[in-house]
């Protein structure tokens, strides 16, 4: 296995990505909104197996305030091997110096996040587009 690790959208395919999140699985997330929402964050991560794209994540940030970790994913056959671990490390340790880093999971992976530094907000509040779905996924009460 020859790992390497990128940290900018240089040369993406957004087809492999979205594929990624498929397999993950963290949803239907399609090639366009992709670029978009990886264009637009501040801080980004893609991990190769040779041509192969086997994990991603990213951070919004504004500079000073706040920061934001999301879409954290790693393929199935690569899960368990640290890659989820060094992409949120790596964003983390991009995003030093903002007051907060705040960090968004599908539930059930809390325990995973808390050994990294994060610990559970009282205050989150979240407005979804598709508020039935949120519920259904255990993301909103």
């Amino acid at each position: 296995m020859q790992l390497t690790w990128h940290d900018t959208c240089d040369g993406i395919d957004w087809e492999q990505l979205s594929d990624l999140y498929r397999a993950a699985p963290l949803g239907d997330k399609p090639p366009e909104a992709l670029r978009t929402v990886f264009g637009n964050s501040m801080f980004v991560c893609f991990v190769f197996d040779g041509p192969a794209m086997v994990a991603a994540g990213r951070a919004l940030a504004d500079g000073v305030d706040c920061a934001y970790i999301c879409d954290v994913a790693v393929l199935p056959a690569y899960q368990g091997q640290g890659l989820g671990k060094g992409i949120v490390s790596a964003l983390v340790e991009r995003a030093r110096g903002h007051k907060k880093i705040i960090l968004y999971a599908n539930p059930g992976k809390e325990a995973f996040y808390e050994k990294l530094g994060f610990r559970r907000m009282r205050t989150a509040m979240a407005v979804f587009e598709n508020r039935e779905q949120a519920i259904a996924w255990g993301l909103l009460e």
